[in-house]
């Protein structure tokens, strides 16, 4: 008597079985390390949710909240104080050291600020070089203000390549005000021709900025 052959479900419920007894099979082989892994997954979710919420978001709060007092000081030109404190309230240089990121990006911009402010450059650079915030007029600040720090230390080349990322950052009018920077220092250096490029892209591109309105005088003082 012929075998009768087996239709396409009989084999496809076949196929699954075989599947669900091997998975079967594996579960009981390993089910000790496959709990374990689980459970150690969801201790280190618990933790990382616990440490967010009663740990570093409370820090951030208490970070901001002691930063308020050095900005002020800070807007108000104190920089000395907004930088060190005064004994009753802290700096941003100490809010760093204590506090680090969870006070916000902008304490390291601040801080470099003041320093530069200061006369301390090589400090300034330190703290500039740290700030990573994401909006363009602040980064594209921060990168002129490193400029600035270097021509304090008469590193005029480094100096211009800060001063070329502040103006590539900022592709609006605070970008003449950076140009006329790096048009100076590339003067000190001697490049007079690049100097005169910085000062007509001002003219031609920044018409209605500040800067645009004494640039004639920097132009016919480098065609001399």
């Amino acid at each position: 008597m012929a075998t009768k052959s087996k239709s396409k479900e009989e084999v496809r419920q076949e196929q699954v079985e075989t599947r669900v007894s091997k998975f079967e099979q594996f579960y009981e082989n390993y089910k000790k390390v496959i709990w374990g892994v689980l459970i150690a997954v969801l201790v280190i979710w618990l933790a990382v949710l616990g440490y967010q919420k009663y740990i570093y978001q409370p820090k951030c709060a208490e970070a901001q909240e002691q930063a308020f007092p050095a900005e002020t000081n800070f807007q108000q030109g104190n920089y000395e104080i907004a930088l060190n404190g005064d004994g009753n309230v802290l700096g941003f240089a100490e809010i760093i050291d204590s506090y680090g990121i969870k006070a916000g990006k902008a304490v390291y911009l601040y801080a470099g600020i003041c320093e530069l402010q200061l006369g301390n450059f090589e400090n300034a650079i330190s703290y500039l070089k740290k700030y990573n915030g994401k909006e363009d007029i602040l980064k594209a600040r921060a990168l002129a203000c490193e400029g600035d720090a270097y021509v304090g230390l008469e590193d005029y080349k480094s100096a211009v390549a800060a001063y070329k990322k502040a103006v590539a950052v900022a592709d609006n009018p605070y970008a003449a005000a950076y140009l006329v920077k790096e048009g100076l220092a590339l003067e000190q250096l001697g490049d007079k021709a690049a100097a005169l490029d910085c000062y007509r892209t001002v003219k031609d591109k920044y018409p209605q900025s500040i800067e645009a309105y004494d640039i004639d005088r920097y132009i016919v003082a480098v065609e001399e």
